[in-house]
């Protein structure tokens, strides 16, 4: 098991250390993600996409800010 741990990191390093160089994650983008899918469950049944479209504009500049 600690060998396939080791094979997973040593296949992941540059990865893992690019981290540390440019500090980017993607932890907001999928943070947004999920608010986008729970807006869309909620939504199930409106009949005015444009009003769904603005529902969404709104949720991505809240989480812009």
């Amino acid at each position: 098991m600690l060998k396939k741990f080791a094979k997973t990191l040593s296949l992941h390093k540059i990865r893992i250390l690019a981290y540390y160089d440019f500090f980017i994650s993607t932890g907001p983008l999928e943070g947004t993600n999920n608010k986008i899918k729970t807006m869309k469950r909620k939504a199930y049944g409106y009949r005015d996409f444009e009003f769904f479209k603005l529902k969404l504009f709104d949720l991505i500049t809240k989480s812009t800010r």
